[in-house]
């Protein structure tokens, strides 16, 4: 029987046959065969190894010895010792277009079908991931599903040591051990208890300071409360990032010029969202431009890029790209509410440089599942300012109704000794 050779350089035909168990890489040669060859197979079937009992065993010993090491201790390091590193942006140019493994080859060993054309026992395939990785930002190079390497945040922060670039504090909670939680406040008290209660830094929450004041979320109504509050907080002594919706406009210099104001308050950083309020998504180029500008005017200010995708399930498929560009803005951060599926998280974090924030959900991933798909910051969005509207309700209607009420509540004194020092 003459058997056929099929050829996919398409992205999304690249993974599917890189996932379909008929297909498999070629055994060895043997012992002859060109100096090499037998380096050549390793590379193009290292698929094979990155499973099995074996490799869980390894890897735990990997993460055991890992685990030891903070990674901005590793940076710190490498920024004290080494030497000026190339531009970034060329490096990663370079690994797209020159990756170290270019195509794969598979045979199959039973009948199955891809990208609609069918494959018989015995055909080969031929995988041109070079070509296939220029269109895609998420990578395939040592084939799929992507997994994240424990070693990741070691060598992020190793490269950023060499490279030199500034990591603000707020920026350094974001290259620990463990992810930064983030729990999200709604004016100066609830701030402050957070602080107290231990949290290195707080967000704000868009919807609990919208709220407040009767307005809606999303609706670009709370530039200057969102202001406001920022410079209360910035007379307090925690670390805070606040969550500006879209920028409020989509006037690139009105942006600038919010997080100019933002800066000067105190904030340590900002979330910018290309979400709109009629529930369509910002062009991508213009949220871009945000990004870039932002970074541009204030640098060390941490821009946290957020894309809408998932929160309005709108062009979910366009996430991975849209990230790849907010990164390639400028991002310090990037961030997906709404997502849970610890597989698109897994792949996320395994494509991205800057680190991953993802919204917590009761009933999604806990906070060590999300740590474990290498997510490096978990928000609470508006989840404390629902639950303390829903704690009043239920409080009051307890006593109203002759109910016991479990509420630990802080006392008066307690709560005075919260107050803006400012004040």
């Amino acid at each position: 029987m003459r058997h056929q050779t099929h050829e996919f350089d398409r992205w999304a035909d690249v993974r599917a046959a890189l996932a379909d168990p008929a297909l498999v890489p070629e055994p060895p040669a043997g012992d002859v065969g060109s100096a090499g060859a037998s380096v050549a197979w390793l590379r193009s079937a290292v698929a094979r190894f990155s499973s099995g009992r074996t490799h869980r065993r390894r890897r735990a010993l990997v993460e055991a010895e890992l685990a030891r090491l903070e990674p901005v201790t590793l940076r710190d390091a490498a920024a004290a010792d080494g030497s000026e590193g190339s531009d970034s942006e060329t490096r990663v140019r370079v690994l797209r277009e020159a990756p170290p493994v270019r195509g794969m080859r598979r045979v199959a060993v039973a009948a199955t079908r891809i990208a609609g054309r069918e494959i018989a026992a015995g055909d080969t395939v031929l995988l041109d991931l070079a070509t296939a990785n220029r269109t895609h930002p998420v990578p395939l190079t040592f084939g799929a599903p992507p997994r994240v390497c424990p070693g990741r945040a070691h060598a992020l922060a190793l490269a950023e040591g060499l490279l030199r670039r500034p990591l603000t504090p707020f920026a350094r909670l974001h290259h620990q051990a463990a992810p930064l939680l983030l729990p999200n406040a709604w004016d100066y008290a609830s701030a402050a208890a957070l602080a107290a209660g231990g949290f290195p830094a707080i967000g704000t929450t868009s919807l609990g300071v919208a709220a407040a004041l009767g307005l809606p979320d999303g609706a670009a109504a709370t530039a200057d409360a969102t202001v406001a509050l920022a410079r209360r907080l910035g007379r307090g002594s925690f670390l805070f990032t606040v969550d500006a919706e879209g920028g409020f406009s989509d006037d690139v210099a009105e942006v600038v010029a919010l997080a100019e104001r933002l800066y000067a308050a105190g904030a340590a950083g900002i979330n910018l969202e290309d979400g709109r309020a009629d529930g369509t998504l910002a062009p991508v180029a213009l949220h871009a431009a945000k990004i870039a500008a932002v970074k541009s005017a204030v640098p060390a200010l941490f821009v946290n890029a957020r894309t809408d995708t998932h929160w309005l399930g709108r062009e979910q498929d366009t996430t991975p790209s849209r990230l790849a560009v907010y990164e390639q803005a400028g991002a310090d951060g990037v961030f997906v509410p709404g997502l849970s599926d610890p597989d698109e998280i897994t792949a996320l974090t395994s494509s991205l440089v800057v680190p991953l924030n993802i919204l917590y959900a009761p009933s999604g991933p806990s906070l060590a599942e999300l740590a474990a798909m290498g997510v490096r910051r978990v928000s609470l969005g508006s989840l404390l300012y629902r639950g303390a509207l829903a704690s009043a309700v239920s409080t009051a209607t307890a006593i109203r109704d002759g109910r016991p009420t479990d509420l630990t509540a802080p006392s008066y004194a307690e709560v005075q000794g919260l107050s803006d020092p400012g004040e």
